[in-house]
């Protein structure tokens, strides 16, 4: 693994957001997907912490914190993974995961869920997210490199949302996806993506190993002002070729 995880099993809620506290100016926000409400850590400030971080640190090596956003595209996945049949037996791997939205949501359906991420900060808010909304008996957190890690294991679903913004990173990702999927019917990988990161070469390589499926999704975000900004997202459905011949 390329990264450790920043927490201990037995951190509590207080001790992990009492380290969080200590970079980032934080609060909670609800957020709500298929009728299912958690709460999710945010940076409260987060227009004047990226002006920071960019003053203050050398450019070349500026990591801008795109993992703490929540994107459309993953509330859009959300609203997907809320609509799904509640099988406890099913296991659900989140890649890229961010904040973990996704696998929460998942979660809280009833759905054992994996979520990785390679970013550490990622991983503890994610871990945060977990014990805030109860949901620590059905979540793992774990680093996870999706360009090049091995796992060891394999899952019925694996989801990511806007995980295709780096293209050198498609050919790994999509040996990860063949790899950690199980060799099942019902097994499927779900990802979401803005419409207009088209990310042509991942899906050119995704065709030679899966048969896919896409489902184009429009919304309004609430969270723009007075303005109700409109988006596209792209849900993507792949089902290995050699599953369903």
């Amino acid at each position: 693994m390329s990264t450790s995880l920043p927490f201990s099993p037995d951190d509590t809620l207080d001790e992990l957001l009492h380290k969080a506290e200590e970079r980032y100016t934080l609060r909670f926000e609800p957020i709500s997907a298929g009728g299912q409400t958690i709460e999710v850590l945010q940076i409260a400030n987060m227009a004047e912490y990226v002006e920071k971080i960019t003053e203050a640190e050398n450019i070349d090596d500026l990591e801008l914190p795109f993992w703490a956003k929540i994107w459309p595209a993953s509330m859009i996945l959300a609203h997907f993974l809320s609509s799904m049949p509640h099988n406890p037996d099913i296991e659900i791997l989140e890649i890229g995961a961010g904040l973990g939205v996704c696998g929460l949501f998942a979660a809280a359906r009833g759905f054992k869920t994996t979520i990785t991420d390679i970013t550490p900060d990622a991983l503890l808010f994610a871990r945060i997210n977990a014990l805030k909304n109860g949901l620590q008996d059905r979540v793992d957190i774990r680093p996870a490199d999706f360009s090049a890690d091995k796992l060891g294991r394999r899952f019925d679903y694996i989801i990511g949302s806007e995980i295709l913004y780096v293209e050198k990173l498609h050919r790994g990702l999509s040996k990860f996806l063949l790899n950690h999927i199980k060799p099942a019917r019902h097994a499927e990988i779900l990802l979401s993506r803005s419409y207009s990161r088209k990310s042509i070469r991942f899906f050119k390589l995704m065709d030679k190993e899966f048969l896919s499926q896409e489902k184009v999704v429009g919304g309004k975000r609430h969270d723009t002002g007075s303005d109700q900004e409109k988006f596209l997202c792209s849900i993507h459905r792949f089902k290995p070729r050699k599953q369903v011949a």
